[in-house]
């Protein structure tokens, strides 16, 4: 099997930064940060690597929780990183992704957040009041790398800095 990328944390003052903005009541950042798990496939024939909660927070039905997960992608070119929510909070809870699917291109590792990905998450669950609840270190996510073409008279030479339609602004 290729092996196309590595996984690596942003740099603390990044991910304090970004976590700060979407956990203010946070009391240790450091602490969080320092317990970071890098992404990991559960066994051989896993095509996903788990992404893991930073900290413990609860989704509650019918609100979003955009969650700074410190970790970043450099990814060859002609492959790309797809995020989607793991099956079984789907599954039971209704999670999902704000935007469907993350798309986290090769390019992505250079802008300047670092690459940090960002992981938004919403609960649909049809139960009124219904909440799901992870612990720090949680799997909640999972990446999926595929890889890409382009086509014949592809012409781009636009350049990325950061995330979230960067690229059509």
């Amino acid at each position: 099997m290729e092996r196309i990328a590595e996984f690596q944390k942003v740099s603390f003052e990044q991910f304090e930064a970004d976590f700060k903005k979407n956990f203010p009541n946070a009391a240790d950042v450091k602490s969080v940060y320092d317990n970071i798990k890098l992404p990991q496939r559960a066994t051989v024939g896993s095509a996903g690597y788990d992404f893991f909660a930073p900290v413990d927070f609860t989704l509650e039905q019918g609100k979003s929780l955009l969650i700074p997960t410190g970790i970043r992608a450099k990814i060859s070119d002609g492959w790309v990183l797809n995020i989607y929510p793991r099956s079984g909070l789907g599954f039971k809870h209704r999670v999902q992704l704000d935007n469907t699917v993350g798309i986290i291109d090769a390019d992505y590792y250079n802008s300047s957040n670092e690459g940090h990905i960002m992981i938004k998450l919403s609960c649909d669950a049809h139960d009124e009041g219904h909440a799901v609840s992870l612990k720090s270190g949680d799997g909640f996510a999972q990446g999926i790398f595929l890889q890409f073409g382009i086509t014949l008279d592809d012409c781009a030479d636009g350049v990325r800095d950061g995330g979230f339609g960067s690229t059509t602004k």
